[in-house]
């Protein structure tokens, strides 16, 4: 099997691999209650805490982000959940709120914006709440919350804050311990350009003192098992090794480079994109736009706004130019296009995706 050169693949999660990270995986097998394994995983759980910025225990879950997310609501404290829903990532959170039988209600935000203060403090004075649900860079519709922000109003009012930062861990900022956040997690597919099937999470002190007493923890997804495991260099299931090998290769890379760095990159793509998007609409005479408001995007994912046969026809056009994009996702889907700028691509990789969309975008507009 030919392996494309790296530099075109561009969908919102899972992110594209670098080689080297791939080869990882192809090492052998090791007893994962022996010390090899306890040697790979502290190698993993440091290197997860320099880019979570805590010395928290971290979490490493065998599982997609959505089995931490659940995790997360099973063992917060006992009393109602309030979760900020502004896309399709934030609505998964409030529903599996929901389905795990936990008292729940909704602060619904346009698609594409943070939550406002404002909106977010009425909700908090008007009902007590044990935690709040929220997510750091919503991926259907490219838009980024201050979660520290929330954070410090629910700590305000005597609740927890749960943060999905699926696509912001590894691509925007996030300090854990010093913006005193109680959860947060993120997948291994997305900004951190490793493989799928990892889930990493984090909890505070007081977060875990609370778990410890929660009711109806389950097995598979009991953080107090997780923290106790980790503590010891192990994990409380039968880990994916091979994935683990992944994330020992990229994570070695991620410290030497500096997170900083690459936060930066990050930035510099989304800006890329943002200005790409005006000028090609001005070009071509294309309705386009960036669905997100400035000062709300991420700097991760960007969903473009488009002319509805225009939006179902693109990612395809894209791919027959070889370069893979995202199609729309939630409320949005009709009307957007998606394209990751995210893990180990650069400005310079960033400018061949964008070249396609734009022959793309002459053929379709004919």
């Amino acid at each position: 099997m030919t392996t494309p050169p790296f530099g075109s693949f561009f969908l919102p999660g899972p992110t594209e691999v670098r080689r080297p990270v791939l080869e990882a995986m192809l090492q052998p097998m090791i007893a994962h209650r022996g010390r090899a394994f306890e040697a790979l995983f502290a190698r993993v759980q440091a290197g997860l805490q320099h880019v979570f910025r805590t010395t928290r225990p971290m979490f490493v879950s065998t599982s997609s982000a959505t089995g931490l997310m659940e995790a997360a609501v099973r063992c917060a404290p006992p009393g109602p959940v309030l979760s900020i829903v502004n896309g399709a990532f934030a609505e998964r959170f409030a529903h599996i709120v929901r389905m795990t039988g936990r008292d729940g209600d909704v602060l619904t935000v346009p698609a594409g914006e943070g939550v406002q203060p404002a909106a977010l403090e009425e909700r908090l004075r008007a009902r007590s709440y044990a935690a709040v649900t929220v997510v750091h860079s919503e991926t259907s519709t490219g838009a980024l919350t201050d979660v520290r922000a929330v954070s410090d109003l629910a700590h305000r009012y005597g609740a927890a804050c749960l943060v999905d930062s699926v696509t912001g861990v590894g691509g925007a900022p996030l300090e854990f311990d010093a913006w005193k956040l109680d959860f947060a997690l993120t997948g291994s597919q997305k900004a951190l350009a490793m493989p799928p099937g990892l889930a990493f999470g984090v909890a505070s002190e007081a977060y875990m003192a609370s778990a410890a007493r929660a009711e109806g923890r389950g097995v598979y997804f009991d953080l107090v098992e997780f923290e106790r495991a980790a503590l010891r260099n192990q994990t409380p299931n039968t880990p994916a090794i091979s994935l683990l090998y992944a994330a020992d290769a990229q994570l070695a890379d991620i410290v030497a480079r500096g997170l900083e760095p690459r936060w930066a990159e990050h930035r510099a793509m989304a800006e890329r994109t943002w200005q790409w998007v005006a000028e090609c609409g001005e070009r071509l005479g294309i309705a386009m736009g960036v669905l997100a408001p400035e000062g709300q995007r991420s700097p991760t994912v960007t969903a473009i706004t488009l002319p509805t046969a225009v939006a179902a026809a693109l990612p395809a056009a894209v791919a027959a130019r070889g370069y893979v994009i995202g199609g729309g996702y939630g409320a949005a889907k009709a009307t957007t296009v998606r394209i990751g700028h995210m893990g180990d691509h650069t400005v310079a990789t960033l400018e061949g995706c964008l070249a396609a969309c734009e022959a793309a975008l002459v053929e379709i507009a004919g």
